[in-house]
């Protein structure tokens, strides 16, 4: 049976509220997604709308414009860890029902932490799979996904990027088989195994970025080439006159921190409020990945606004996976100096600096 949309209105920083009502039933639909990003991790207040010590580290002039035409939630949540939010987002369900709680990675593993002190539940740790699927995949949850829905209904649905919402070799780690027209780059992997073009990101790892090998062995940072592959698909869209559902799922923010070296040198030994003294070698490559997720942002922007006819019926949302870098509340060697003030903890951890995301 066809699934239909239901209409809707959303908050588009292109469009002014009086011309709501002219909005296409079949909007463009823009999901950037940041992975590790937590709420602090940007130039933009999420914290009683003021700048905090912590804001003032990073340099995210795109935030700082989408936030000036849109919406800002300064309350925002995910789960606390990167797949289970990826398999909401795709199924509609809470981490609780669809129950894919921890990490995905290869098939029939989890990745639990051992414990002496409880009894961990079981859980689908091969992830969410097409509901073609359902009798197959042990420890997985069929589901019929939103791109699918959206598919059926007439869009070009783009996956661009991470994926990680089912174990390697299963059906649901290819993003095609969930419901994508388009898969650049995405597949069972939580990370790149290198972020730079002059190590063809990561070949031969357990990590490897497959579908960008048209930029091995180049100067470019994957962050950049994702979002070249990007507009590409969203002008290949326009000119089929089909409206597109963009998941723009980046690999920035997270681990291996590879210096990205258009924005890195600006903040080595930047002035840190917080620890009253430079920001160090780490610190600065992390500030430095933020900034090339932003361009990013801007890019898309840049895009959208070059292009009105397109812009006017675009809805853009952004958001992270889970909270920020927890690094065991110590920047630096400063014992409480967390990433996350005033929330406690960080990715992996349900308290509030694991959950509170910047939206």
């Amino acid at each position: 049976m066809k699934k239909h949309l239901i209409p809707f209105i959303a908050c588009s920083p292109f469009i002014p509220v009086s011309i709501y009502s002219q909005i296409s039933q079949h909007p463009n639909i823009i999901m950037f997604l940041v992975d590790d990003m937590g709420w602090q991790d940007t130039s933009v207040p999420f914290y009683n709308n003021e700048l905090t010590s912590l804001n003032k580290r990073f340099i995210t002039p795109n935030m700082e414009r989408m936030a000036q035409m849109g919406v800002r939630f300064t309350d925002a949540y995910a789960c606390a860890i990167s797949s289970p939010t990826r398999c909401s987002l795709m199924s509609g369900m809470n981490a609780s029902r669809h129950r894919v709680t921890n990490w995905t990675l290869e098939l029939d593993q989890k990745t639990d932490a051992k414990s002496d002190v409880i009894d961990l539940p079981e859980w689908n740790y091969n992830g969410i799979q097409p509901a073609s699927e359902e009798k197959e995949i042990n420890n997985s949850t069929a589901i019929t996904s939103l791109p699918q829905v959206l598919k059926e209904n007439g869009y070009r649905t783009i996956h661009c990027g991470k994926a990680h919402f089912g174990a390697r070799t299963t059906p649901g780690a290819d993003p095609i088989n969930m419901g994508f027209d388009v898969n650049i780059a995405g597949g069972a992997n939580g990370a790149p195994g290198s972020y730079l073009g002059t190590k063809n990101f990561g070949e031969g790892s357990r990590f490897a970025v497959q579908g960008l090998e048209k930029y091995y062995g180049q100067d470019i940072f994957i962050t950049e080439a994702l979002t070249r592959e990007a507009i590409t698909e969203m002008e290949k869209s326009v000119k089929m006159d089909k409206p597109f559902y963009l998941y723009m799922s980046h690999y920035a923010v997270h681990t291996p921190y590879d210096d990205d070296k258009r924005f890195s040198q600006k903040y080595r030994g930047r002035y840190d409020e917080q620890l009253k003294t430079g920001l160090n070698e780490n610190e600065a490559k992390y500030a430095a990945l933020v900034e090339g997720m932003d361009k990013s942002l801007g890019d898309i922007l840049d895009y959208l606004q070059k292009n009105p006819e397109v812009a006017q019926n675009t809805i853009l949302l952004f958001m992270s996976d889970n909270g920020g870098q927890g690094l065991n509340n110590v920047r630096q060697g400063v014992a409480n100096r967390d990433q996350n003030y005033p929330a406690r903890g960080g990715k992996g951890s349900a308290f509030m600096g694991g959950v509170r995301e910047p939206m």
